[in-house]
């Protein structure tokens, strides 16, 4: 298996292990919290810091740090590198405590912008004035985690960062196993949050001290690679914002819906995470260091080759959660989520919820790997400006689809918008020469097809006959049905996946490995972490 295989196996497996424990969570959760006015309070909460973490962190962090991190370390080594560090992590921390303090001191202000709706039901706003107090400083963990992160990712140590996140899972359901410590579960839940930051920090600040790639200060410094920096921070920051704008409004309008709007979002999107997380987010994650060594090293054909090879797996693993989500969203509600307080009236809002949301998976698993065209040239401006024409699009049907359709609404116009936005981003990477499709990519898509169509005749011939053999055979019938649809759905998918892959001749080595290029890559500046 190549590098970039391995390291998309090594984060994507832990990813993995990060959503099935996420999926624990949720069901403890949905069947602890419900679907009610305490459960949205709670996601009100917990949705204020990641909003920030997504504006700050993550995408447009990495969008500016990583390629800017690969080319200081390509072209003036691994001191120089560390130097740069320490000084965007004095900056980075800075404006996290500053951005804590306010949060701290105006909740109830903040809340009552980003969920007006909250404002009529005084008990449901109290509630979620403490829990969002409780969850805020988890944005600093978790910001300067994404700093040492990308730090990690640039010298292809993916394992620590790629764990991380299943702190958050276990430290959530520990403290529901404790809940009756505290007021009510929703505090506890709050607290786990809290402890799971403090926890991700402190692993991430051992890996890299391990790695001896650990810089820390709070001194800012302002050289020119640091302006350079936030020249390119600038427009990331804009355009995961103008994301987030449209995530923001998710928030304002849900909490204008009856209880368990809210909820009823926050279950299918947790659902709908699962692909973009273990796919989408994993594949941009390995995909944007490589792509920024390459072209650092002038090995434009590695790079594109490189591209292609984590598209066409992308698009590849995708595909089952594609055609399940728009097929049996139903039978996935019940089975996942369908036990104590989270009723059958539930499971329905949140399936409708999820086939909206299902519609745009391959747009939204595709994104971060089409973005990479730009972010590893150290481009992310074109990025923002298709970010917020897809966002204003996005808003406009809001607001449109919002009173007639309520949270399905909400759900296709972000389907739509993450469609405006791959599109133009492939569209314009084409143009400039920074992404080019090939034969092996090309056939991929087909042999998908192909499995696709097989799986979806299965999950419409065989979804009444497994439903009646789970009544039959036991008294846990939606986990029955669901367990036999998926293995019976994946064994179908499979089959006919590598059938067609044998009719169009491309084996494993090809799909996982594409073209050797004439340039060597950087030299591993250290084990893997």
């Amino acid at each position: 298996m190549s590098g970039l295989a391995s390291n998309l196996a090594t984060t994507g497996g832990f990813t993995l292990l990060s959503r099935i424990t996420g999926f624990i969570r949720d069901i403890a959760l949905g069947a602890i919290l419900g679907a009610g006015a305490l459960a949205d309070a709670f996601y009100i909460a917990l949705r204020l810091p990641n909003h920030f973490r997504a504006i700050f962190g993550e995408g447009a962090f990495n969008a500016a740090y990583v390629p800017a991190y690969a080319r200081t370390l390509e072209q003036k080594g691994a001191e120089q590198a560390k130097l740069f560090s320490a000084k965007i992590f004095a900056w980075l921390a800075w404006s996290q405590i500053i951005l804590l303090v306010v949060a701290l001191f105006f909740t109830q202000t903040l809340l009552d912008w980003l969920a007006p709706g909250l404002s009529s039901d005084p008990p449901k706003m109290a509630q979620a004035v403490t829990m969002t107090r409780i969850v805020f400083p988890y944005l600093l963990c978790v910001t300067l985690v994404t700093l040492i992160a990308g730090t990690l990712n640039a010298h292809e140590k993916f394992a620590a960062a790629a764990f991380a996140p299943v702190l958050l899972n276990i430290c959530i359901i520990a403290f529901l196993g404790v809940a009756f410590w505290f007021p009510h579960a929703g505090i506890a839940a709050s607290i786990g949050v809290l402890c799971a930051g403090v926890m991700e920090l402190a692993l991430l600040v051992w890996a890299a001290r391990r790695a001896n790639l650990f810089a820390m200060s709070l001194r800012p410094g302002l050289g020119a690679d640091v302006r350079a920096f936030f020249r390119k921070f600038g427009p990331a920051v804009i355009g995961a914002g103008g994301v987030q704008i449209a995530l923001f409004a998710d928030t304002i309008m849900g909490s204008m819906l009856p209880d368990g709007g809210v909820s009823s979002i926050y279950y299918a999107d947790r659902l709908y995470q699962l692909p973009i997380g273990v796919i989408g987010i994993a594949a941009g994650t390995v995909l944007l260091p490589e792509m920024s060594r390459r072209f650092a090293a002038g090995d434009t054909t590695g790079a594109l080759a490189a591209q292609n090879r984590t598209m066409g797996l992308t698009i590849l693993l995708a595909a089952p959660f594609f055609v399940a989500f728009l097929l049996i969203p139903l039978e996935i509600m019940r089975g996942v989520f369908l036990r104590g307080a989270f009723t059958e009236e539930a499971a329905r809002a949140s399936a409708n919820v999820l086939m909206a949301y299902g519609s745009a998976i391959f747009a939204m698993v595709l994104i971060r790997s089409a973005v990479a065209s730009f972010q590893a040239k150290g481009d992310t401006k074109t990025p923002m400006y298709i970010s917020l024409a897809a966002v204003a699009i996005n808003l406009a049907l809001k607001i449109i689809l919002f009173q007639p359709f309520g949270a399905v609404g909400l759900a296709l116009a972000t389907a739509a918008g993450a469609w405006i936005n791959v599109l133009a981003l492939i569209f314009l990477a084409h143009r400039r020469g920074d992404m080019k499709f090939d034969a092996i990519l090309r056939k991929t898509c087909i042999a998908v097809v192909i499995a696709c169509l097989a799986l979806a005749l299965f999950a419409l011939f065989a979804n009444a006959p497994l439903k009646q053999i789970a009544v039959a055979a036991t008294r846990f019938v939606n986990e029955a049905h669901l367990i036999a649809l998926g293995a019976g759905g994946a064994l179908t998918y499979v089959l006919a996946l590598g059938v067609a892959l044998i009719v169009l001749r491309l084996g494993p080595r090809t799909l996982l490995a594409g073209r050797r290029s004439n340039a060597s890559p950087p030299p591993d500046n250290g084990a893997q972490g």
